[in-house]
C-alpha cells in the first residue's frame, strides 16, 4: 500500500550571486515507512560550465556529508544522530550556500528506495 513521502533535490550553486545551479542529488523521507535516503551524482562538467574555478573536491565532501547525515553515520556529527524526521528537516532547510535544497515536494510510494532511484534518474542524471 502506498504511503506518503517527501523529497528535495540537492543543488550545487557554484556562484550563489548568479543563482545558477546543477542538480546533484535527491533526499527522500517517508515517515510511515521509517525511511530516509539520499543519493548524489555530481557531473563535474556541468558545474565547471557554471564556474570554471569551482572546487569540485569541496563540493564532493559536502555531498558526502549530506549522505552521511542521511544514513546516521556517527562520523557526521551530532546532526546525524537526530531522529530521521529531524535530519530531513535540517537538510532541507533553505540556505544561501554552495549546496542548497530545493523546495520539499510530496508523493506516494510503497518503496521509497526505488522512488529515490527514480527521482535521481528523473532530476539528476542526464537524459
Amino acid at each position: 500500500m502506498a504511503s506518503p513521502f517527501d523529497y528535495a533535490i540537492i543543488r550545487v550553486v557554484p556562484r550563489v550571486e548568479r543563482e545558477e545551479f546543477v542538480n546533484a542529488g535527491v533526499i527522500v523521507f517517508a515517515r510511515t515507512l521509517d525511511y530516509l535516503g539520499c543519493a548524489c551524482a555530481l557531473e563535474d562538467a556541468r558545474v565547471i560550465a557554471l564556474d570554471p574555478s569551482a572546487d569540485l573536491a569541496a563540493i564532493r565532501r559536502h555531498l558526502a556529508g549530506i549522505e552521511a547525515i542521511c544514513t546516521g553515520d556517527a562520523k557526521a556529527g551530532a546532526i546525524a544522530q537526530l531522529p530521521r524526521h529531524e535530519r530531513f528537516h535540517w537538510l532541507t532547510t533553505p540556505r544561501s550556500t554552495l549546496i542548497q535544497p530545493s523546495a520539499v515536494h510530496s508523493g506516494m510510494t510503497d518503496d521509497p528506495a526505488s522512488m529515490l532511484r527514480e527521482l535521481i534518474a528523473r532530476y539528476v542524471a542526464r537524459p
